[in-house]
């Protein structure tokens, strides 16, 4: 055919290549690779081909059926590296002395009911789960909101799963409830905690309430509370995510999360070979959205920036001596 039709393999590149197709007077663009789509603008533009014949020239070009792939994490901070430096350094400085360290993050928001979850599961066949059409929330169930806390030398978790909104405060109550249940026990003579968090999100770093609820935390405890954020757009070197929310997704794959009930109970039942273990509790508290610190609250927080990236790294300290 290409010999017969000499123009065939340039006007099929021109389809495929993005730089020449589309409407250069509107400035916009198209993609239309299925082969049939493919087949019927060549054949519009004169020639004789079908999608059975595009597909075998398309495999000759070396063309083949393409995904995403995300490795795009956009403009990066020049001293990216430097903060991950301080974050391994001053991690590891904690660790030798017996100090927790932890990594916090909210994980993805999950609609509650009879709803498709990702993956597969091994059953008999011919017997899939049959769940809901439409990915309508369900007004009594909501939706049900993960937020993690990870021991990172212990290798264990805790997640309290909200009912209401990811606030700063939903986030430091379940900081809070992990000392409380597990780190009090676990690290009973510690004086410090350092902790790991994303730039963004109810933990951001630019974020006055939860720098506000971490000094309360720290008033309650007497910890001193040492943060470090990772830079924008660098959220999955945060270790929760690919040492535990990663775990937790396989685990609950393929299966609809009818209830809070069910999601606690197989966040809980999560674990690994290399020894992950996780608590998981309803949080089925109200936390208001849109609350502001004032000039006053923020300048009373005991709250010492580091002199490398301080909107990054910064210490507070509890205003009140406890008594022992």
């Amino acid at each position: 055919m290409t010999k017969k039709d000499p123009t065939l393999l340039s006007d099929l590149d021109a389809l495929i290549d993005p730089t020449v197709r589309g409407d250069p007077m509107r400035g916009i663009r198209w993609t239309c690779k299925s082969t049939r789509t493919l087949a019927r603008e060549l054949c519009e533009k004169g020639h004789i081909v079908g999608s059975t014949t595009v597909g075998k020239e398309l495999r000759a070009q070396k063309y083949s059926l393409q995904g995403n792939r995300k490795t795009q994490e956009g403009s990066s901070n020049p001293d990216r590296n430097k903060q991950f430096l301080h974050i391994h350094e001053t991690a590891s400085a904690f660790q030798k002395r017996g100090d927790p360290v932890i990594s916090i993050d909210t994980k993805k928001k999950e609609l509650i009911g009879n709803y498709k979850n990702g993956g597969k599961e091994w059953a008999p066949e011919g017997t899939p789960r049959d769940v809901n059409v439409h990915d309508f929330i369900d007004k009594k169930l909501g939706k049900a909101i993960p937020y993690g806390v990870y021991d990172i030398a212990k290798n264990n978790g805790f997640v309290s799963v909200g009912i209401d909104k990811d606030t700063a405060e939903f986030a430091v109550q379940t900081i809070r409830r992990w000392w409380s249940g597990v780190g009090r026990e676990a690290y009973g003579g510690s004086h410090h905690l350092y902790i790991t968090a994303d730039g963004g999100g109810s933990n951001a770093s630019r974020s006055r309430l939860f720098k506000l609820e971490l000094q309360k935390f720290s008033d309650e405890t007497g910890l001193t509370i040492t943060v470090s954020h990772y830079p924008p757009g660098t959220s999955k070197w945060n270790k929760i995510e690919h040492r535990m929310f990663c775990h937790i997704t396989a685990n609950w794959r393929a299966v609809p999360l009818v209830s809070r009930e069910v999601i606690v109970e197989l966040i809980s039942h999560t674990k690994t070979q290399k020894g992950l273990t996780i608590q998981a509790e309803l949080d089925t508290n109200m936390y208001a959205k849109g609350r502001v610190v004032t000039k006053q609250e923020f300048e009373a927080l005991a709250l010492t920036r580091k002199e490398f990236h301080g909107e990054w790294n910064y210490v507070i300290a509890p205003r009140t001596v406890r008594a022992e």
